[in-house]
């Protein structure tokens, strides 16, 4: 009866807790849509906030779902504050592209 115990016990000591080794999280696409490709803007909040090339690698935790937006979520980081700097698409596992509001003469505007 005590190898029991004692067996039960460290099977349950060693037994993963929570998600561990599992992807769960935000969903992300075959490939982007074509409205992001062509490089058209999110409006959120009337301000229209325009696709980067480049690109952050964050993992689902560090971002925060703020909406949808023509079937695609987007987010902000989840230590931003308002007023954001950038907004995100998920487009991969760990891949987020990035959004930021323009300037009339294509500077990307910085809101302090």
């Amino acid at each position: 009866m005590m190898v029991i115990g004692i067996s039960f016990l460290f099977s349950a000591c060693a037994a993963p807790q929570g998600n561990v080794g599992q992807f769960g999280g935000f969903p992300f696409p075959e490939m982007e849509a074509e409205w992001i490709r062509d490089g058209e803007p999110i409006i959120f909040e009337g301000e229209n906030w325009f696709p980067a090339d480049t690109i952050d690698v964050l993992i689902d935790s560090e971002v925060y779902l703020l909406g949808e937006y023509r079937g695609v979520q987007f987010f902000i980081e989840k230590a931003d504050v308002r007023p954001y700097d950038r907004l995100y698409t998920k487009f991969g596992r760990a891949k987020f592209r990035i959004y930021r509001k323009k300037m009339t003469n294509d500077h990307y505007q910085r809101t302090f």
